[in-house]
């Protein structure tokens, strides 16, 4: 094949698969096959790499995702991409219509569901996509050109040339795909994504495009921030001219001529929501004349010719029919609902923490009793009262001794949980297993839930320490597993002596201290022996350490139990010492407070390069606070920061503070 030849056929190609996109994407309705679809992008894939100097900017198969990116470079939004003002009853919404209407009295307006998902701007030229950035702050984002044009619906050429044009939108993942999704996380044994709009951030943010492409997101678009090469005066108008082009805009968009017509449409969504494919935190009223939103203008944080009205959850009525009693690692006895199953914000529920006999005391609840739910969040689900109580039933009790092994339980001196007395209760010897092999603990790849509960009912480890005992063999003989999978497990096994002390004293799972704990004991004491050999003072004189987890840690280290099982892990080769080396010490004696929803780092990313700078982060403001990091929608702790005189710094300084000299 010639280069001509090539270029005629690269060129028909793209055409082809574009052109079948859009009808897939947009219009729900192909007659491409996937395996057509499949068979032509792979041909053109094969010619774009034999003649790379060939492929087009709008090449489909820039949807299967590029060279992964080591960083993503600032992007400094010439439109700012505003949030919303948040409205929660029909009188809030009422006073915005007044405050419009004071200035504009023939204003009408423009109702559209609020996808939950993460804020995007997409850039074109000449009709060609160019550039997508995440909203970050409003004012600077983050450039994920290549992970966005792995997501289908963004079209890579606009179905008509426009010299620029500059549109927001907002990146999901379907409530399909999500459960998909959880099912694949959960089989693997790792941590599943709370909710949707969580998995679609965590998506569009990773550094390997072809990642994001596996995620299966979609978007929609909603705004045109920038416009040459055409005029529009109205919301609706602009929605209109965003479909003509090619985009998928918000599903539906209903222009009302009053206040009155609006709240209407929001009881229509509010009453709909849940039969939806995808989640919604609420429904947006628009002003639809843009000359009059130009005029309206925008407050320091929100546009006056928008609100967004949020949903109050959905309750529902149920039958709570039992009480499930479970043990957790910490001998913790915790009450799970049994109710019998109800539709909530678009999923099946049947089962809700109870928490401890406190909850259940003020909630008053008996076996039998009907009872209302509803999802916190609507993620979350919980019970918020009794509707129908039994006649002459008792408030349920939590059982005396242990469901796992009989033993006696007793309740925390000053707290409001019941606890094994058992330190051998097989229950918390599976937890403590399974969190001990935990990503953030030990990181035993492989070593999940599934596998451990195997190993502890064939008998084959009965503590921690046995993990490091197990034979490749053995484990190959147990069903679903095989001679590579288990010489892998026993490798992984094997790299995980070398972890750092912090890792180690979290797997344990000592009362009270977390993984941030962990990192204070072992880089203040460097060794195990120190801390093993520490008093409560001596711990408690941390920063960031309290009485209770310092007596918690004496606790642990003075039980004959755990003295024997360190013994064993150190015969056992496991590393003892702190390894983690401070190699910039710029935020040395610094103590940070993350506060607020950041969009650049997530809370440990952000924590891990602070502490790998040297210095520290706290969970509360105080005068011992050096700098307080203030993401979207900040609280009471820069309000305090504010109030004692604290730095307060924005992710933009915080990435300036954190660049490599």
């Amino acid at each position: 094949m010639t280069e001509a030849e090539a270029k005629r056929r690269i060129d028909e190609l793209t055409e082809k698969l574009n052109f079948h996109s859009y009808q897939y994407y947009v219009l729900n309705d192909s007659d491409l096959s996937d395996y057509d679809y499949d068979r032509l992008q792979r041909e053109l894939l094969g010619l774009e790499t034999a003649y790379p100097a060939l492929k087009r900017p709008d090449s489909p198969t820039s949807r299967v995702g590029g060279q992964a990116q080591s960083l993503f470079t600032p992007v400094r939004h010439d439109v700012r991409m505003e949030s919303l003002q948040d409205a929660f009853s029909f009188d809030e919404i009422d006073d915005f219509d007044r405050r419009v209407r004071e200035s504009f009295p023939d204003a009408t307006y423009v109702v559209e569901p609020k996808i939950d998902g993460l804020s995007v701007s997409l850039e074109y030229e000449n009709g060609v996509f160019t550039r997508g950035s995440t909203r970050g702050d409003g004012d600077v984002g983050e450039d994920i050109t290549e992970n966005l044009k792995t997501v289908g619906s963004v079209p890579l050429r606009l179905r008509r040339a426009l010299p620029f044009l500059e549109v927001r939108g907002e990146v999901y993942m379907k409530k399909a795909v999500f459960a998909a999704l959880v099912e694949a996380q959960e089989a693997r044994d790792e941590a599943p994504f709370r909710n949707p709009r969580n998995a679609a951030a965590g998506s569009l943010r990773q550094k390997n495009p072809a990642v994001t492409a596996e995620r299966k997101l979609d978007i929609f678009v909603f705004n045109v921030q920038r416009i040459e090469g055409d005029e529009i005066v109205s919301h609706k108008q602009s929605l209109d001219l965003l479909r003509e082009l090619g985009f998928v805009t918000v599903p539906f968009y209903t222009p009302c001529a009053d206040i009155a017509a609006a709240k209407d449409e929001l009881t229509r969504i509010g009453n709909e929501r849940a039969a939806l494919g995808f989640e919604i935190d609420g429904a947006v009223i628009k002003v639809n004349d843009l000359a009059q939103r130009r005029a309206l203008g925008s407050t320091a944080k929100f546009p006056r010719w928008a609100v967004a009205y949020k949903y109050p959850p959905e309750e529902k009525e149920t039958v709570l029919t039992d009480v499930d009693v479970q043990v957790g690692r910490t001998g913790v006895l915790t009450p799970t609902a049994v109710f019998t199953p109800v539709l909530l914000a678009g999923s099946l529920v049947s089962r809700a923490t109870l928490h401890n006999q406190d909850f259940i005391n003020e909630k008053g609840l008996s076996i039998g009793d009907t009872v209302v739910v509803r999802k916190a969040g609507d993620v979350i689900p919980e019970i918020v009262r009794v509707a129908k109580h039994q006649p002459d039933k008792p408030v349920y009790t939590l059982p005396k001794t242990c469901p796992s092994c009989g033993a006696p339980v007793f309740r925390d001196e000053d707290g409001a949980f019941l606890r094994c007395t058992n330190p051998d209760c097989p229950a918390q010897t599976l937890r403590n297993i399974i969190h001990f092999c935990t990503r953030d603990a030990m990181d035993v790849e492989g070593l999940g839930e599934t596998l451990a509960r195997v190993l502890v009912e064939k008998g084959l480890i009965r503590d921690v320490a046995d993990i490091y005992l197990l034979k490749a063999e053995d484990v190959a003989a147990l069903d679903r597993m095989g001679k590579k999978s288990a010489e892998n497990l026993i490798a992984a096994i094997e790299k995980s002596k070398q972890n750092d002390l912090s890792r180690l004293l979290f797997g344990l799972g000592i009362g009270h201290v977390g993984q941030k704990a962990a990192k204070l004991l072992a880089s203040h004491f460097g060794t195990l022996d120190a801390v093993e050999a520490a008093t409560a003072e001596e711990i408690a004189a941390i920063e960031g350490f309290g009485g209770i987890m310092a007596e918690a840690v004496v606790n642990y280290f003075s039980l004959p139990q755990s003295k024997a099982l360190l013994a064993r892990l150190r015969d056992l080769g496991l590393n003892t010492r702190s390894t983690e080396e401070v190699t910039d010490a710029r935020f040395a004696g610094m103590t940070f407070v993350l506060t607020g929803s950041l969009s650049k780092y997530t809370r440990d990313e952000a924590s891990a390069i602070i502490e790998r700078f040297g210095g520290k982060t706290s969970g509360s403001v105080s005068k011992k606070t050096s700098v307080v990091l203030a993401g979207e929608a900040a609280g009471s702790k820069l309000k305090k920061a504010n109030e004692l005189g604290i730095r307060v710094i924005s992710e933009d300084e915080f990435t300036e503070m954190i660049r490599e000299n």
